[in-house]
């Protein structure tokens, strides 16, 4: 018999891309001799893989495992989806490449028996590394995690707490800061944030030879944390001081340096200046440029040094560690001045959306099954209101409707066009109308809960489905709106389930406080 769960029961979020390291995970899990997680939602962020993720039977027999895939939306959006699909009071987030001692749920136990102020606990995460050689540049990167805080790794928050924030923000792409801003915003909420007393090992994973090049896109994610959190954000993060400073100089100089050279400067001076002025600056020229090379010489030699004597005396870790010191450094800067402009505009998380998308039935008309009269149509208390606030600060409006009437011989395409029309000059107009006209059996692409309609509405208004908010009465319009990318708010009706309504990212009591939520005017209620 599978251990009973605590009191305090968990769920655990694994976003993954596929790899090998994920049944590692969940086989160590899956032989805690604690108790076991209430849900284990497996996120596969692929891109577009060529095969449905499958799990070894074994686990999958013990482990209550849910594949859900987030479609290459990077892991903030992965483990939004993830946490947002789980109904228990604690979500664990675990990276796919650690392993958990068989102790890890027993002590987890421990770790949320916490007061009700504590939002989030951190496991310990320990880095094995090499005993027979020094650790290579990557593997010492790797092993700061030891020291990082609020890395999720191993982190579990209170899924109250992920409610305050409305979880990740989506905008850092990678597995880079979007921990840290999470724990900032949950800290700034007002929950406290506790370093628990369970381990986790952290394995190094491979990586190719230039990877220290590749992680200087978290440069950009820099640059997001600056805006959205100021300029001491570092030092309220925990993060260091970092070396963009030192990598700005670096690059300023050889700038300086490579201006055509010494000779070739003083020499171009000396011909459009003439007499002694011209060899007067020439020579200072000539100064300037050599003084250029020498010094960004030094600080990439520095800067080389630094990251090669701890590390091995492999002649292909030295060549690695010389190529990219000389590369980093531009593009550091490079990968920094394209975050700046990114997201010079920013605004804190979730950032309002440029269009609403309403489900039709009981979201802004009281539903009538299968309405082919539109006589019988009576809009929601304050649907008019609602649009023209929409309107008024430029958020545009679409319509999503399953009308699985048509499909069924109840209403003609023609009484359902009537019945929309006779909603327009009911509560206003709207940019765009979108029916699915299917039935259940049909399998079609468009019929909520898949993402059809959601995607071909953003098409619509020109406007991508990250930058949408669906409002709907019932789990299928929420889960549409996960599906494509896009945010949601539903608004219960005597229709609506106890579990759609649990599971819910957010939940308004009507239409009017669904738009304060859309507007920021008003905080979500907690399910």
């Amino acid at each position: 018999m599978s251990p009973r769960a605590p009191e305090a029961g968990y769920a655990v979020v694994v976003p993954t891309v596929g790899r090998p390291s994920l049944a590692v995970l969940l086989r160590s899990l899956a032989e805690q001799s604690g108790p076991l997680p209430e849900q284990v939602v497996v996120v596969d962020d692929r891109r577009a893989p060529n095969d449905e993720l499958t799990l070894p039977e074994e686990l999958v027999s013990r482990l209550p495992v849910r594949v859900v895939a987030s479609c290459g939306r990077g892991p903030a959006a992965a483990r939004n989806l993830g946490w947002q699909l789980t109904t228990a009071p604690w979500v664990v987030l675990l990276d796919d490449d650690v392993v958990l001692p068989e102790t890890w749920a027993t002590a987890l136990e421990g770790d949320l028996a916490v007061g009700p102020g504590v939002g989030g606990s951190q496991g310990r995460l320990q880095v094995p590394l090499p005993t027979t050689r020094r650790p290579t540049d990557w593997e010492r990167s790797t092993a700061g995690l030891e020291q990082a805080l609020w890395a999720t790794a191993d982190m579990a928050y209170r899924r109250e707490a992920l409610l305050a924030v409305h979880g990740f923000d989506e905008r850092f792409p990678r597995a880079y800061r979007e921990d840290a801003d999470l724990a900032l915003r949950v800290r700034e909420a007002g929950w406290e944030l506790v370093r628990g007393a369970r381990s986790t090992v952290h394995p190094v994973r491979p990586a190719p030879g230039d990877v220290s090049l590749r992680v200087q896109r978290g440069n950009t994610d820099d640059a997001l944390m600056r805006r959205l959190h100021g300029s001491r954000w570092r030092e309220r993060a925990g993060t260091g001081r970092g070396r963009l400073p030192w990598h700005v100089g670096t690059l300023a100089l050889g700038v300086v340096g490579l201006l055509g050279g010494a000779a070739s400067v003083g020499d171009s001076i000396a011909r459009l200046v003439p007499a002694r002025g011209g060899a007067a600056l020439a020579g200072r020229a000539r100064v300037v440029a050599v003084t250029g090379l020498v010094g960004w010489l030094g600080l990439t030699a520095d800067f080389a040094g630094r990251r090669i004597r701890p590390g091995p005396a492999d002649p292909r870790e030295i060549a690695r560690m010389l190529w990219t010191s000389v590369a980093i450094p531009p593009a550091a800067v490079a990968h920094r001045a394209r975050g700046w402009w990114l997201h010079r505009r920013a605004e804190p998380w979730p950032p309002r959306p440029k269009a609403v998308l309403f489900d039709r039935d009981g979201t802004l008309v009281h539903d009538v099954p299968y309405n082919g009269d539109p006589g019988r149509v009576a809009p929601m208390t304050g649907a008019r209101e609602s649009l023209q606030r929409l309107r008024s600060h430029g958020i545009r409006v679409a319509v999503i409707s399953n009308q699985s009437g048509i499909a069924r011989g109840l209403v003609t395409p023609a009484q359902v066009a009537a019945v929309n029309r006779e909603v327009e000059q009911r509560i206003g107009a709207v940019d765009s109308w979108h029916v699915c006209p299917h039935g259940p059996e049909d399998g079609c692409s468009c019929r909520k809960p898949q993402p059809g309609l959601v995607r071909a509405a953003a098409r619509a208004l020109r406007v991508r489905p990250e930058d949408c908010l669906v409002i709907g009465d019932i789990g299928a319009d929420l889960v549409a709106a996960r599906s494509a990318g896009a945010r949601s708010v539903l608004v219960p009706t005597p229709a609506t389930r106890a579990e759609e309504v649990h599971a819910a990212p957010q939940v308004a009591p009507d239409l009017p406080s669904a738009i304060d939520l859309v507007l920021g005017e008003r905080q979500a209620v907690r399910p």
